[in-house]
């Protein structure tokens, strides 16, 4: 007697639809799953791989002679490793691009809202740095750590500074323009559109801690951080990815041009020529603290979502 279970196949059963073809495994898996597949693979791609390529070019150093090919090497390395395999998952697991990366034509208020923000952030960021630096450490570990904080931002500046305007747009093209897109669809689209099907209001949160972390700045993990935090906000309450996309621009941009303008590292904007005390730090804070709580809840009051959930 043959087994029904065993049974092949047969045609279609009259009035009961026909079974349909499977959904491919991207599609199937859990949205944390997918993410986390997401983040590996890209980590793979541009940390491992891309580094290795960077370094090799580099022979181990940035230096004033070979920055133009770090450059270059950073600049394919953003395109074939974030920004390829990010649009190449999206469109996987997705389908439809322009929807789930939610792009759309921002209103002009929203810019301008947001840039005040981000302006406003990024001082009130700078006021923490100042207070992060006075915190006592052991003399040896402050030793290492000062070593390692000139080894990164050595090599950060050269990558940087630029002698005149047609470099100095080259380099906003790479470590402005070009991180704006491909880190935003990385991390405010592919990463936080998935978090947000599983965590709501949660996907921007833990989206900017996986933002900040994966850039591997210690100094500058809490900013970092913040900013991705904020990116990821503008994004679920207007459903705009334009607009975060226009912050993160604007953020890189502020801080090339201040290289580009020679000025300190730790520039307050209430004096820049001055050594950033803590008093001058705290001020600094608190004025753009108000810019910043003026801005976004303007930006905030502008937008929201309509009755299907949906934001505009």
């Amino acid at each position: 007697m043959i087994d029904p279970s065993e049974a092949p196949p047969g045609p279609p059963v009259p009035g009961l639809p026909a079974p349909g073809p499977r959904e491919p495994f991207l599609r199937r898996m859990n949205p944390v799953l997918f993410t986390l597949f997401a983040l590996a693979l890209i980590f793979v791609l541009y940390q491992i791989v891309g580094g290795v390529i960077t370094i090799v070019v580099a022979r181990g150093e940035v230096t004033l002679s070979n920055v133009t090919l770090v450059r270059w090497a950073t600049l394919l390395g953003q395109l074939l490793f974030i920004l390829v395999p990010t649009v190449w998952l999206a469109r996987q697991r997705h389908g439809s691009l322009p929807g789930f990366f939610r792009l759309r034509v921002p209103e002009i208020r929203h810019l301008v809202a947001t840039m005040a923000a981000v302006l406003a952030l990024q001082q009130m960021l700078q006021a923490y740095m100042v207070l992060q630096d006075m915190i006592p450490l052991p003399a040896d570990l402050q030793r290492m750590l000062d070593a390692l904080r000139r080894l990164l931002e050595e090599a950060e500046r050269v990558l940087v500074q630029a002698n005149g305007p047609g470099e100095f747009l080259f380099v906003l093209l790479v470590v402005a323009l070009v991180p704006a897109v491909s880190e935003e669809l990385l991390f405010r689209g592919l990463v936080q559109r998935n978090l947000e099907a599983v965590g709501g209001w949660k996907g921007p949160l833990v989206t900017g801690i996986i933002f900040g972390v994966y850039h591997f700045n210690p100094f500058a993990l809490v900013p970092l951080i913040a900013l991705g935090v904020y990116f990821g906000f503008i994004v679920y309450r207007s459903g705009n990815i334009i607009l975060s996309m226009s912050a993160h621009f604007f953020n890189n941009f502020i801080a090339c041009s201040a290289v580009y303008l020679r000025l300190d590292d730790n520039f307050v904007a209430l004096a820049p020529g001055a050594v950033p005390t803590l008093k001058l730090a705290a001020s600094n804070f608190a004025i753009f603290a108000v810019v910043f709580v003026a801005a976004t809840l303007y930006f905030i009051k502008s937008t929201g979502h309509d009755k299907s959930g949906e934001s505009y």
